[in-house]
């Protein structure tokens, strides 16, 4: 059929099976989204927009949300830094009769600091000492981060030979410190500063004993003989 020859009729039905073609696509993209969400899987979304508390993006040409405090693990204050940027997401809410489709990226960044803080803690070995600074103080103990980013804890009874009732009384946030890995589980650090105190001991021991020389055997027979020389049978 010529356009010549379209009616008005012809005209109505065209722009009517263009419609129903639009929402059978835009229903096959919501079940989409609805499987990704059901699957976690991770996106890669470009940040199209700046709106009041959080971007926008696009996926499977449905236009997504992405709370602020969704866009990174800490506080963001500048929302505009993210513009054009490619992030990693997944997919929270997808609410096709709400027409509302919720993006997430803390989830993501989360497993990864993850992987990467076990990567860290199995490069490190029980007995390893390490310069740290005290982060915050619990009656329990004192959390210290170290040199390497990680994080561990001192117990309280780790802190001192001395006795120490609370860890406030000794340390303070910001100080800095040496510590010794003591153990580790679980993926958590163990930390001693009292380790390294005693192990000041241990050391001079260590070095008396490698000092220490075997006497020979001619000397030995003489201190004998001076021992039964003074016997009298």
């Amino acid at each position: 059929m010529s356009e010549e020859n379209i009616t008005m009729d012809d005209f109505s039905q065209a722009v009517d099976d263009s419609f129903t073609t639009f929402k059978d696509e835009g229903e096959a993209n919501w079940e989409k989204l609805k499987q990704y969400q059901a699957e976690k899987t991770p996106l890669t979304v470009t940040v199209d927009g700046v709106v009041n508390k959080g971007v926008v993006s696009n996926v499977e040409g449905v236009r997504g949300f992405i709370p602020a405090s969704r866009l990174a693990i800490g506080h963001v204050a500048d929302l505009n830094e993210y513009l054009g940027k490619e992030i990693q997401v997944i997919v929270r809410e997808a609410d096709p009769e709400k027409k509302r489709l919720i993006l997430s990226a803390t989830e993501l960044l989360r497993a990864k600091a993850d992987e990467e803080r076990k990567a860290r803690i199995a490069e490190v070995a029980v007995g390893t000492v390490m310069d740290g600074k005290v982060e915050t103080l619990q009656p329990y103990g004192a959390f210290v981060r170290l040199d390497n980013g990680l994080s561990g804890l001192v117990h309280v009874s780790q802190i001192s030979r001395a006795r120490v009732k609370l860890p406030e009384d000794v340390l303070k946030v910001g100080q800095e410190v040496k510590v010794k890995v003591i153990a580790i589980k679980d993926g958590k650090l163990s930390l001693s500063m009292k380790a390294l105190e005693e192990g000041a001991s241990d050391d001079r021991e260590d070095r008396e004993a490698k000092n220490f020389k075997l006497p020979k055997a001619e000397e030995l027979t003489t201190n004998i003989g001076s021992l039964l020389k003074n016997i009298k049978l």
